[in-house]
């Protein structure tokens, strides 16, 4: 890797860290530079922007947060147990998240709501994607007969997500782990209704 792309990555990864603690409208381009040591100029030497960092910031942080939670479904062979990485993945957001400053999709919804189109359209996307995932993953639940066959794919996915953003929302906000550990023992217990492993 070339120099300058290692710089160029390096004021993405910094800035990934900066927006998702302290948002998009409440970080500047000179706290970039502080952050990394590269004056104004040499930013602007790899970025038109401030919103050219965002995306690509976005696009960061969710890749890493992506790849734990990959590794975290790996480990695991059944439906269930993908559903529940989800989760897992953040059962400690208080003190040790994926992603330092917690969720990314979470905290890029939020702020980019109604002030700004463009970070609000790439967090559709990776909703979008996340969704797509969680249903493969019941699909497949479906397929190999853990599931019940009539089992609302697109209603479960919504859920899963809900209620994983919420509980790191809860215990964010509150400073306790609580919220999101509750919620994981909730969606376990009701996953075991929804096999039919558990329903004998």
């Amino acid at each position: 890797m070339e120099k300058g792309e290692k710089t160029r990555k390096y004021i993405i990864a910094k800035a990934a860290e900066l927006f998702n603690q302290k948002g998009y409208s409440g970080s500047s381009l000179s706290e970039i530079t502080e952050l990394t040591g590269i004056k104004k100029g040499g930013i602007y030497r790899h970025f038109s922007n401030k919103d050219e960092i965002a995306y690509e910031a976005f696009n960061y942080a969710g890749s890493v947060v992506g790849a734990q939670l990959a590794q975290a479904i790996n480990q695991q062979e059944t439906a269930s147990g993908k559903l529940l990485s989800y989760l897992h993945v953040y059962e400690n957001v208080v003190e040790a998240p994926p992603f330092i400053g917690g969720c990314p999709l979470l905290n890029t919804a939020i702020e980019s709501d109604d002030c700004h189109p463009g970070l609000r359209e790439r967090a559709q996307q990776a909703l979008t994607g996340t969704l797509e995932s969680i249903k493969l993953i019941i699909s497949e639940g479906i397929q190999s007969g853990e599931f019940k066959s009539d089992l609302d794919i697109d209603a479960l996915a919504t859920f899963a997500l809900s209620i994983m953003e919420g509980g790191i929302m809860m215990s964010k906000l509150e400073g306790n782990n609580r919220h999101i550990r509750m919620n994981i023992k909730s969606f376990a217990n009701y996953l075991k209704m929804v096999c039919l492993s558990e329903l004998g």
